[in-house]
Order: structure tokens, then C-alpha cells, then sequence
């Protein structure tokens, strides 16, 4: 469901369980990678959890719908997608997940003194989740400022995202994050050292089709291997509607790792 006021929309997520507050054009929008990234996150987490990136705040409050003692920080660096945040907190129909969550202004990307002036400490968090920008400089542009914020990777992209993560997340936490398969390698490469145990999910359209996403989850300090999940396969052979399994998982019903 989603409610147009010409800026804004208020998008439904989870069949209802909560609502976003997002930019009707011009700046990002959440949908399904939000959610997909959000159900890499175990169901009985309890913790605190970063959404680093967060925007309107879709991924991280996913967690706290479907994880219900899970305590949510949104830290997005942007001020006029940190208000949308605010406001889909403050918002009426989020009762039952705004008082586990808060937003953070700071630039994901700050390392040391810095990182932890913006509020980002050392080992403060059980899990971070990010959806960086993962679309490279040559896709074809996007026009709004806003918008290319946060969808086009900077140099070194994976690589700082990940240096924070390492640093907020607890020994023996977790991070998780999608993007495009085309940059596995680099985030294999971020990740080493800080998280092991890692382990893939293949996201593809339909089963006879290529991966379109990827989603990773590791564990800081882990040394345990590399493991690549089944697919998570959206559509059936036809049609357009959700797959069962894809359907449960994009509204909080099954977590994506079985968990």
C-alpha cells in the first residue's frame, strides 16, 4: 500500500507491520532489497543493530518488525533523507517499532577519532547491516543529486563501508550486506581479516536466470569458510508475483539464512 502526498509517499512494508516515510521523487526509494537485506538477520536477534546508510530507515526497521527485542540505530549521512528517517519513526502507524529506534546523521565513511566523534564507537553494536551505493560511475547517470548519492559507488566503496563495520560490531558479531554480484570480489577482499564465516545467497529473478543481487553475511573474527547458499529465487517461471519462499522473506515471515 502506498499513500501519495505529491513529496512524499508512506509505503506499507511487511503487509502493514510498519510504514516509511520516503521521497516521492528525486531521492531513494526503499523496496525489495531493503527487505531482503533486512531477513539476513537472524529472528531471535536481540541486540543492537547498525543500518549503516540507512535513508528513510526501510532495512533497519524491518529488523525491529521482525525481531521484536532488536534495538535499531539508522545512520545516514544525508540531513534531508536523515528527516525522512525521523519522521517514519515519529510516524503514527509505527508505534510498535519506533520506540526501539533512532537515527544517526554521520558519514558512514568517517574512520577513527572521527568515526567515533559522529557517534559511531568502538564495539557498540551486535550487527551492522549496509546497502551501500553499488551502481558504478559508467551505469547510466542518475539526474537528482540525492538520488546518485546513494546509488553510485565512490572509490574504495566496500572497502571503508566494511572498516566501519568492523569497528562498531562486537567480537563474534555479524555483518550483512547486499549488492551487485559484479562486485563480489571486492567485498570478499573488504571483508578479509575482519569477518569470517561468510556466507552468500544468490538472488535470482527466476531459477533459470542469473543472480541480480547478492547477499553476504560474516562473523567478526570468524575463521570459519566460505559458503555459498542456495538462491533465493524471486519469481516462479511466470508471472510477475512473488515466489512463496521470496514472498515470506520480502514481508518478515522467514528469515533468508534459516535462522
Amino acid at each position: 500500500m502506498t499513500a501519495n502526498t505529491g513529496e512524499t509517499t508512506l509505503d506499507a512494508f511487511h503487509r502493514g507491520d510498519f510504514f516509511v516515510v520516503q521521497p516521492a521523487r528525486g531521492g531513494h526509494r526503499a523496496g525489495m532489497d531493503a527487505m531482503m537485506l533486512a531477513a539476513a538477520v537472524p529472528g531471535g536477534f536481540a541486540g543492537r543493530l547498525a543500518d549503516l546508510g540507512a535513508g528513510a530507515g526501510a532495512a533497519g526497521l524491518a529488523v525491529a518488525s521482525r525481531c521484536p527485542a532488536a534495538r535499531v540505530v539508522l545512520v545516514e549521512r544525508s540531513p534531508q533523507m536523515a528527516a525522512f528517517a525521523r519522521e517514519t519513526i515519529a510516524h503514527a502507524q509505527n508505534g510498535r517499532v519506533a520506540g526501539r529506534a533512532e537515527v544517526l546523521e554521520a558519514d558512514v565513511t568517517l574512520a577513527g577519532k572521527a568515526r567515533v566523534a559522529a557517534g559511531l564507537e568502538d564495539s557498540a553494536f551486535d550487527f551492522a547491516i549496509m546497502n551501500p551505493p553499488f551502481n558504478e560511475a559508467r551505469d547510466r547517470p542518475t539526474p537528482a543529486a540525492l538520488k546518485r548519492d546513494a546509488h553510485v559507488m565512490e572509490p574504495d566503496l566496500f572497502e571503508r563501508w566494511v572498516r566501519t563495520a568492523a569497528a562498531i560490531v562486537k567480537p563474534s558479531g555479524a555483518v550483512a550486506l547486499i549488492a551487485r554480484p559484479q562486485s563480489i570480489a571486492a567485498i570478499l577482499v573488504a571483508l578479509s581479516g575482519r569477518f569470517g564465516g561468510c556466507r552468500i545467497v544468490p538472488v535470482l529473478p527466476r531459477a533459470t536466470e542469473a543472480a541480480i543481487r547478492i547477499i553476504i553475511r560474516g562473523t567478526r573474527g570468524s575463521r570459519a569458510g566460505l559458503a555459498i547458499e542456495p538462491p533465493l529465487v524471486l519469481h516462479g517461471e511466470t508471472g510477475h508475483g512473488h515466489a512463496p519462499r521470496a514472498d515470506r522473506v520480502c514481508n518478515g515471515r522467514e528469515s533468508l539464512f534459516g535462522d
